[in-house]
């Protein structure tokens, strides 16, 4: 197959694009940059978002469309400036592959675009699956319900559309984890806040197996939760964490030190939700790691 990226060097670009091109399929990342080489004739390098960039003109025929692109999330303290870079990048990337499609002599399969169990809103107590309609008031659920609207008008051109509602990516090159285990490894890792509120997580491997169980099984589209089926509150998070290092957990982190240091985003750690994969679990995906003991131990002991 033919397959389009956007966003395809981050972390989880990074996974998508080893494992398709290990399975013979060419990828076709999109980037600002197309100046880029690699010594890989499986991957392919495509200019968009500058003004002389015509990606249409320069694609083959198309089967797959993956849209991750977007600003991070936790790369800096959320100013007004922040965050309208977070909410326009994922914008202006989800209406750019809306125009690439509609250039397209033939339509792709599917298109897996990324979306955050950040619309659900924060909650100590509720469960969300994809059924629940309630959107969160905050500005990350309010980013998503935007970006998942601007998703919905590529669904208007008859192309399956799968909103990856990605819960917190663990893995050991990217994603929060190297930054959560880094007080452990110096001898003072504890409980974040509360240590009550829920973690809704899942392994990398396991992104990479959704976004391939979905390209295969066309009866998947709209929302997906990407999450593993047993979340865990922040306390047990921790725990675990500090017996596979075997390290004490005992340093308390609290929620009045982050909100000086973080601002608002410091809700990422302080608040959060139990997500279960519904959808993925009814049509039948079986998770490489559903459990949080599993997941880390092979992460932290690689």
């Amino acid at each position: 197959m033919n397959i389009l990226i956007a966003g395809g060097t981050g972390f989880v670009g990074k996974a998508l694009t080893a494992y398709f091109t290990q399975n013979g399929h060419h990828m076709y990342i999109l980037t600002r940059n197309a100046q880029k080489r690699e010594n890989d004739p499986y991957i392919h390098y495509v200019q968009w978002l500058t003004d002389d960039a015509n990606p249409h003109e320069q694609l083959p025929s198309i089967d797959i469309i993956i849209n991750l692109a977007g600003e991070s999330i936790n790369s800096g303290r959320w100013n007004e400036t922040r965050k309208r870079a977070i909410m326009e990048s994922r914008l202006q990337a989800t209406h750019a592959i809306y125009e690439l499609i509609t250039k397209m002599s033939k339509k792709p399969q599917v298109v897996i675009q990324a979306s955050a169990i950040g619309i659900y809103g924060t909650s100590l107590n509720d469960t969300f699956t994809e059924r629940r309609e309630t959107i969160g008031i905050d500005f990350l659920a309010q980013t998503v319900k935007r970006w998942e609207e601007a998703g919905r008008r590529i669904e208007s051109l008859g192309v399956r559309t799968v909103f990856m509602r990605f819960g917190i990516i663990l893995g050991k090159h990217g994603g929060a984890l190297p930054r959560i285990v880094l007080p452990y490894k110096w001898f003072i890792g504890g409980t974040i806040g509360s240590g009550k509120q829920w973690m809704s997580w899942v392994h990398i491997d396991d992104v990479v197996g959704v976004v391939d169980f979905a390209i295969r099984n066309g009866n998947i589209s709209g929302p997906v939760n990407v999450t593993a089926p047993q979340p865990v509150t922040m306390k047990q998070f921790g725990k675990t964490v500090a017996n596979i290092l075997h390290r004490p957990h005992w340093l308390p982190v609290p929620s009045f030190a982050l909100q000086l240091l973080l601002g608002e985003m410091s809700m990422l750690v302080l608040e959060g939700q139990r997500v279960i994969p519904e959808k993925l679990l009814q049509a039948g995906y079986r998770f490489s790691f559903p459990t949080i003991d599993r997941a880390l131990a092979n992460i932290l002991q690689s």
